[in-house]
C-alpha cells in the first residue's frame, strides 16, 4: 500500500521485535484507547497479549496500523470501507503469491523432468 504524506512525518519504527501499546500509540500518533478500539475492527490486527492483558505489537501490526490510520484520517474511508480495503488487498497479494508459487513449480517440474529424461 502507498503511504500517505502524513505518513511520513510520523517517527521511524526502530528495530525492535516487540512494542508495548504505549510506544505504537506514539509511532503511529493514536491514542491506545483507539488501538484498543480498532484491534476489534480489523481482524487482521492481533498483538501479543502477555501477563496482565498487556498487549505486544510488532512491527508489521504497527506497519498495518499506519496504513488504517492513513485510511481512516487521510483518505477519509469508514471502518467498514477500509476493513474492505485491506482485505481486497491481502487477496490480491494472496493470489499473486499463489501464481509466483505455481510459476516456480512448474519450473521446478520441468527441470526434474529434463533430469529424468537425460538419465
Amino acid at each position: 500500500m502507498l503511504e500517505p504524506s502524513n505518513n511520513s512525518e510520523l517517527p521511524v519504527i526502530p528495530g525492535k521485535r516487540y512494542f508495548t501499546i504505549g510506544e505504537v500509540s506514539e509511532l503511529c500518533d493514536v491514542k491506545p484507547h483507539v488501538l484498543r478500539y480498532w484491534e476489534q475492527e480489523f481482524p487482521q490486527l492481533k498483538p501479543v497479549k502477555r501477563r496482565g492483558n498487556r498487549r505486544y505489537y510488532q512491527r508489521q501490526e504497527v506497519i498495518l496500523i499506519r496504513q488504517i490510520r492513513a485510511l481512516l484520517y487521510d483518505e477519509g474511508y469508514t471502518i467498514g470501507g477500509a476493513r474492505q480495503k485491506l482485505v481486497s488487498e491481502e487477496t490480491r497479494d494472496d493470489a499473486a503469491m499463489s501464481q509466483q508459487i505455481i510459476v516456480q513449480m512448474v519450473s521446478e517440474l520441468e527441470d526434474v523432468l529434463a533430469v529424468l529424461r537425460g538419465a
